[in-house]
């Protein structure tokens, strides 16, 4: 018997039927996962389509439709999002369907630039994919906690497909619910997932998008010329460490450097996107620093833990996050880019890379844990943007950048390390003031632990230790063969 299309009369009518049925019994809210993406439109146009056919008494149950923004999406992914779900939440309200709309992003004190340029992780790579966890997972789980926490339990509806990856088929087999539409969410307790384009493959899924119109008033077929300029795949909501991210062709972020090349934001100013060429070259940029010859030169020979840790066999240091001196130069840099691109960018698209609170956010980090005496985010604000934000005025006691040079002058004369003095002069005025002082002792404590030394001084006394233990080895080894002589014959001819 020939297999029946799921988008053909009948086979589409059942999922109809189907998405109708699931939303009908329970009261469990929908949360539908919305990346701007050709999947996604197509899971939640079907939804909408299906429950127009309800009677406006059955339509009650909330649906939330969310869209993902890790603050550093490709601009013409955020500006095509953010008119989409203006229109989504307009069409909702006048066709009486139960939708509204919200962008989840993270925190500023785990966005993209804090980690990077205020902390100094490096630039994501395939073994140190810090980002997936903090800009899309948590944020979007956040957003389900707090309507678990509102309603008990909410269904997620996403529009993933087992034709994705034999891996992707094999999770959503492994997660389903006998005799149920639903999946139970693979980390968060009462979630469960429901995927109504589950058995489509990619040719239904634009067969069905530019066979059906969009009932919210976009045209499919821009979404058809975004991928072909683009020529890329989607990156999806990720809501958990087995939903794919971006793979090796995509739109998404901008700065990724999982990738080698990002081949769609070539792809679409090939296609006339001229105003992203600095994105991309900034893009390129973060990808220079992963080059193993060259992440010495950005790099610090410690770990944030303040350890020096080295590559298994090897004399080879595991490099640890940018130096503060290249964070201020990818700073500059940013914001330089961000200048050129607004003035580039096409009539009322006012694209900002960095946002105000991220900068506060990274100036803290840069004042409280990286000795940034000389205060040099709104310096770089006010050299770059040419104007101040709302700096909040640090207390009588802080430290100036004349008092980080007499500090490094002395430091050098007495061949102490500067950034020791600086880090325990900062404890003593975090602490300044305090009736229980207790913990002061800890945390200087910990301070004398981690590494001071210079990289050169570390490996030489690796070297030192490990040729000690070698002769330390051979020497036992002499030791226990002498010994197992005896033993063997009581005597030994010298």
């Amino acid at each position: 018997m020939a297999k029946i299309s799921p988008i053909d009369g009948s086979g589409l009518a059942r999922r109809y039927r189907e998405i109708r049925e699931v939303y009908l019994s329970d009261s469990r809210p929908w949360v539908v996962g919305y990346s701007g993406g050709k999947d996604s439109t197509c899971a939640l146009q079907m939804v909408w389509t299906a429950l127009s056919e309800l009677p406006p008494e059955q339509r009650q149950k909330p649906i939330y439709v969310i869209s993902s923004d890790t603050r550093v999406e490709t601009p013409v992914i955020v500006r095509y999002i953010d008119v989409t779900l203006e229109r989504i939440a307009k069409a909702a309200a006048k066709q009486g369907l139960p939708i509204k709309t919200q962008k989840v992003m993270p925190n500023a004190d785990r966005s993209f630039w804090v980690n990077m340029i205020g902390r100094g992780y490096p630039a994501p790579s395939r073994r140190f994919r810090w980002c997936t966890e903090r800009l899309k997972i948590e944020p979007a789980n956040d957003f389900i906690r707090d309507r678990v926490a509102e309603f008990g339990e909410v269904v997620m509806v996403l529009g993933v497909r087992t034709s994705e990856s034999a891996t992707r088929a094999q999770v959503m087999s492994f997660h389903k619910i006998k005799g149920s539409a639903l999946s139970r969410h693979s980390s968060l307790p009462n979630a469960f997932v429901y995927a109504p384009i589950e058995p489509f493959s990619t040719d239904d899924v634009w067969t069905y998008l530019l066979q059906h119109p969009s009932p919210w008033g976009n045209d499919n077929r821009d979404l058809v010329a975004m991928y072909r300029n683009a020529q890329a795949g989607e990156c999806p909501l990720v809501v958990d460490t087995t939903t794919p991210s971006c793979g090796n062709s995509r739109f998404g972020c901008w700065v990724c450097t999982v990738v080698e090349r990002d081949r769609s934001m070539e792809a679409m100013i090939d296609s006339g996107e001229d105003w992203l060429e600095p994105l991309l070259d900034f893009r390129d940029l973060l990808a220079e620093t992963q080059q193993p010859e060259k992440k010495k030169l950005y790099r610090e020979h410690r770990r944030r833990s303040g350890q020096v840790a080295f590559i298994k066999g090897t004399d080879t240091p595991v490099p640890g996050p940018y130096t503060l001196d290249f964070c201020k130069t990818l700073l500059r840099r940013l914001l330089e880019t961000q200048v050129k691109v607004q003035h580039e960018a096409p009539p009322g698209d006012d694209t900002l890379l960095v946002h105000d609170t991220e900068l506060h956010e990274i100036r803290r980090i840069w004042r409280a844990e990286r000795g940034d005496w000389a205060d040099s985010v709104p310096q770089l604000v006010r050299e770059v943007l040419g104007r101040d934000l709302d700096w909040v005025v640090e207390d009588s006691i802080a430290f100036t950048a004349d008092d980080s040079r007499l500090l490094d002058e002395v430091c050098r004369e007495r061949d102490v390390p500067t950034e020791l003095v600086v880090k325990l002069l900062d404890i003593e005025r975090a602490a300044h003031g305090l009736k229980r002082r207790h913990a002061v002792h800890t945390r200087i404590e910990d301070l004398f632990r981690q590494e001071w030394r210079d990289l050169d001084a570390v490996i030489e006394e690796r070297i030192v230790s490990r040729r000690a233990n070698e002769i330390e080895s051979n020497e036992n080894s002499e030791a226990l063969a002498m010994q197992a002589a005896l033993d063997f014959d009581g005597d030994v001819s010298v």
